[in-house]
Formats: structure tokens, C-alpha cells, sequence
């Protein structure tokens, strides 16, 4: 699988924020490679019947993400739901023919900007201004770049499968 993304490794001596900042963005590119020269219709394609996991949901899922961790808790923003509701709690994953790529990677490379944008102005030992959704904690910004970096890699797991799948393609 040749790649337009760049993708750099943290520097092995980084001070901790840099190395969380660089380790996510790593994986965020990641993801973006593993989608890259797909049409629509290839991204739009489970992984294996009956699941709904593909590539264009994983980055609406990771958009979600985003907007949850770095808006609602982080900056206690008042963002809604991008894609799910109470009624579709998986609609990420839902995907129709309307749906295309363009606006999903817009999307979620906006999420990442504010991301990035919240997230310069707390310290790592900084709670967070909200509290989660469901259990009500406040969480350190280190907690949520950790947890980012978990998230992406999990995913990031998925869709070399899924990838591979899809046109036999593989790579780190």
C-alpha cells in the first residue's frame, strides 16, 4: 500500500505532551492511510456480514470520538451527536448511498481541529471541564490523549483487516 498521508513517529526523547500529541496524530494518520484511493463504495463495505464495521464507519465513529472527548468532556462544549441518536445509538456505522467520504474525512479532520484547538489550552494535570456523559467523572487531559491513542489503535486494527479485505492491501 503506497501512501499520500505522512506519518511520523513521535521523536524518542519528546517531553510527555509532545509524545501523547505525537503518538495520536500518528494513529489519526494511520487511519487516513488505510482509507486512502478507495472509492465511496469500497469504504462504504462491511468488514464481514452481519456487522456493519467499515472504513467510512470507523471514521465517523472516530469523529464521534472526537467531538465527545474534546468538546463535551474536555471543553464541556454543547456538541451534539454528529451521526447517532438515542434512536440509532450505532448510527456511525449506518451508512447509505448518500453517505460519501468527502464529508466523512471533513468531518472528522474538523473534530481534529478543535480537538487540537481545546486541548492547547488545558495542562495535562488539568480535569476536565465537563464530566462524562454516563458516569459522571472528570478526566485529565493525559487520561483522554491515553485513551485517544487506545482508541485509534484498536480501530486502526480493524481497518487493516478490513482493508486488506477489500483489495489485499497490508502495511504497518
Amino acid at each position: 500500500m503506497t501512501t499520500q498521508t505522512p506519518r511520523s513517529e513521535p521523536a524518542t526523547d519528546a517531553d510527555e505532551r509532545t509524545m501523547l500529541e505525537g503518538w495520536l496524530d500518528y494513529h489519526r494518520q494511520t487511519l487516513a492511510w488505510k482509507c486512502e484511493g478507495l472509492t465511496d463504495a469500497q469504504l462504504r463495505t462491511a468488514s464481514v456480514e452481519p456487522s456493519t464495521l467499515s472504513l467510512m464507519g470507523l471514521v465517523r465513529h472516530l469523529a464521534e470520538c472526537e467531538r465527545g472527548w474534546f468538546r463535551k468532556v474536555l471543553a464541556d462544549e454543547d456538541a451534539g451527536p454528529i451521526y447517532y441518536s438515542d434512536e440509532d445509538p450505532d448510527g456511525e456505522f449506518h451508512l447509505t448511498e448518500a453517505d460519501t467520504w468527502a464529508q466523512a474525512r471533513a468531518t472528522w479532520e474538523a473534530e481534529i481541529e478543535i480537538a487540537r484547538a481545546n486541548a492547547a489550552r488545558f495542562a495535562l494535570d488539568d480535569l476536565s471541564a465537563g464530566k462524562h456523559r454516563r458516569t459522571g467523572e472528570r478526566f485529565n487531559l493525559r487520561w483522554i490523549y491515553t485513551h485517544m491513542i487506545e482508541e485509534y489503535a484498536r480501530h486502526n486494527g480493524h481497518a487493516d483487516l478490513i482493508r486488506e479485505r477489500l483489495d489485499g492491501a497490508t502495511g504497518d
